[in-house]
């Protein structure tokens, strides 16, 4: 089994999906719609589902559908280990309850932002992994400076991974010179892939897993092209990379909940509306992502 490949002692790598969240019309959570969700997307080569992201809306969820989706997401997938809840909570108490459920529910591991209810500090961010690691569940960092403003510089990963707090981390920069100085610095931490339009770039720099958000429409062909990516033929992976590069962009801006969400209405999957405060795309926005998702499924992606 390569390194790059899911396995249950390290379940945080391989094509984990951040998903999104089924809602019905009066944006009430559509438990049986996310379950079915979580089986097609392992039934078309990901590994397992990343619940409760920012993706999946777990800023509008009350804590007992939060609850719900982890317990659906596991029952769906079979198998806990496939499964890597959101934690991110603005205490690093309700962080760690929420560490503590997941591993209640038999999760392999958790994603957890740095604190975000401020610019924290170095000493702030460490005792916040540190706590939540008290959880006993593998913690993966989620570096987004856009917009936590606490950047997980390489340096500050590596002092986290010396404390003991994280396992890996999910790099949201798109710098792709971190992959290297951070590969230097903390050789035992897991980088993996955070944005879905810098994916070549870090598979070909290290990355030995992906935290996904287009496979939610095209599940097959992102698996096709992370698997081409990161074994290194890029015979393969710069044509896909390049077919898909105008729709995966889209997974790194502020619209991304709703471009995905469309991208999955066009593709014959259900993505549904959002909660506020996101609103429905429009005007040029949306014109953009309809153009990129019709142009992916004339390519004949699935």
């Amino acid at each position: 089994m390569t390194a790059t490949t899911w396995n249950s002692a390290r379940p945080w790598r391989g094509i984990m999906v951040a998903t999104t969240l089924p809602l019905h019309d009066d944006l009430s959570v559509d438990y049986d719609a996310y379950a079915e969700h979580v089986r097609w997307l392992i039934d078309n080569g990901c590994d397992g589902v990343v619940p409760n992201g920012s993706l999946g809306e777990y800023q509008t969820l009350t804590d007992d559908e939060r609850a719900r989706v982890v317990r659906t997401a596991v029952e769906a997938a079979g198998d806990g280990a496939r499964v890597m809840p959101g934690v991110a909570a603005y205490g690093s108490a309700e962080a760690r309850r929420w560490a503590e459920h997941a591993a209640e529910a038999g999760c392999g591991s958790v994603l957890l932002l740095p604190p975000n209810a401020y610019r924290a500090d170095e000493p702030a961010v460490r005792a916040h992994y540190a706590e939540v690691a008290k959880a006993g569940v593998p913690v993966v960092a989620y570096n987004n400076p856009i917009d936590t403003k606490v950047d997980l510089t390489p340096g500050l990963l590596a002092r986290l991974h010396e404390d003991g707090g994280i396992v890996a981390v999910k790099e949201f920069t798109g710098d792709v010179r971190r992959a290297y100085e951070i590969a230097e610095l903390a050789p035992g931490l897991d980088l993996l892939i955070g944005a879905d339009d810098v994916l070549l770039e870090l598979a070909v720099a290290g990355a030995v897993g992906w935290i996904a958000g287009y496979p939610n429409a095209f599940p097959a062909s992102c698996a096709e092209l992370y698997h081409a990516a990161v074994a290194g033929d890029l015979a393969t992976a710069v044509p896909l990379y390049t077919s898909l590069h105008s729709l995966l962009r889209w997974d790194s801006k502020t619209e991304f909940v709703q471009s995905i969400k469309l991208s999955m209405d066009l593709a014959g999957r259900r993505g549904g509306p959002t909660r506020p405060p996101r609103l429905p795309l429009a005007g040029e926005i949306e014109a953009g992502v309809r153009t990129a998702t019709e142009k992916a499924i004339a390519g004949g992606h699935r």
